[in-house]
Formats: structure tokens, C-alpha cells, sequence
């Protein structure tokens, strides 16, 4: 009988021994990082889906922002939208000017300029359209901008470009290193 519990007591030493190895090499691997968690990566504060937004000055309406995604992140003072972006500017009487689209944006929320980047499409009332890949609204100024190529096509000209500043409504506007073509009054 005392070497039955000899045996036994060494197994169940041996078996308690190896089963605690496995379970510290275990827990070691499943233990997740706490600090990791968020440093490399922004948590907005809020975030809406299918969201509209109006912007307002001295309670007149300026613009109406609609994205498929908003995340607000305070800490950097920004506004990501990431989905499909849709902006309706309105003039200082109220009275629509122009209509922006892009895929996504961001809006600085202590200025309130705003970002638009990825298939960028400006049309004005007028039929005016301005294509890019990135444009920039300063919200002071209420003008529009980019270094970036750009495309516009209105019923008078096709131009094209490296770089654009112009009022939001699209109406007055300068193309840097510009070609293309325009008609005169004399080719009607």
C-alpha cells in the first residue's frame, strides 16, 4: 500500500506541476495588452450614421451636410466623415449656390474649414461643374481651394488645371497652370 501511494502521490505531483505550466504558458498568450488598446488608434467622442448637419451664421443658414458617417473627435477637435459626403451651400441671402459630393471629409471643428478628398464634384446653380480629388473650404473667407488637379466644365469652356481658388458658389474663379479650351463671344 505505500508504494500504490508513493506512486500516486508522485503522479498526481507530476500531473499538478505540468498542468501548472501549461496553464502560466497559457494565460501568458490570451492575456490581451491593456496599454495598446487605443494608442495608435483614435475613439471619437460621438459618432452618428445617416446624419445631417446644418450650419448656421448669425442664424441664417449656410450650409447642410449630409454623410452615411460622422465620428466627432474631441480630443483632436475634428470631424471625420468617411462615407459619402453631401454639402448644399447657401449664399448670405439663403439662397442655394452650390452643391458639394465626395466620399469622404473632415471638418476642423474650432474654424469650422472643412475638407473634402476622393471624387470631389462642385456644381453650381448654374451648371458649372469643378472636379478634383481633394478641396479645401475656408469658412472666414468662404471661398473654396486646392493645389490639386482639377476639371471644370461649364456651358462656356472645358478647363483643366493644377490648382483652383474661387468663391463657394463657383461663379468667380481662378485655375493655376491652366489648358484647355473656352468658347468667345465670337464662336457662338
Amino acid at each position: 500500500m505505500v508504494i500504490r501511494y508513493s506512486a500516486l502521490a508522485a503522479l498526481s505531483f507530476f500531473l499538478l506541476t505540468m498542468s501548472s505550466f501549461l496553464l502560466v504558458g497559457c494565460e501568458a498568450k490570451v492575456k490581451p495588452s491593456v496599454t495598446s488598446f487605443g494608442a495608435n488608434k483614435d475613439i471619437p467622442s460621438q459618432e452618428s450614421w445617416n446624419a445631417t448637419i446644418t450650419f448656421t451664421d448669425s442664424g441664417k443658414v449656410t450650409g447642410i451636410l449630409r454623410a452615411g458617417h460622422i465620428m466627432v473627435l474631441d480630443e483632436k477637435n475634428i470631424t471625420i466623415m468617411d462615407s459619402d459626403i453631401k454639402v448644399d451651400f447657401y449664399d448670405e441671402n439663403q439662397n442655394h449656390t452650390s452643391v458639394l459630393t465626395a466620399k469622404r471629409g473632415v471638418v476642423n471643428d474650432i474654424t469650422h474649414d472643412f475638407e473634402a478628398h476622393e471624387n470631389v464634384i462642385v456644381v453650381n446653380d448654374s451648371g458649372t461643374t469643378l472636379r478634383t480629388q481633394e478641396l479645401y473650404w475656408t469658412n472666414s473667407t468662404r471661398k473654396i481651394h486646392t493645389p490639386a488637379y482639377v476639371e471644370i466644365i461649364s456651358p462656356k469652356e472645358q478647363l483643366q488645371g493644377q490648382g483652383l481658388e474661387s468663391d463657394q458658389s463657383l461663379v468667380n474663379y481662378t485655375i493655376y497652370k491652366p489648358t484647355g479650351m473656352a468658347k468667345t463671344d465670337d464662336s457662338k
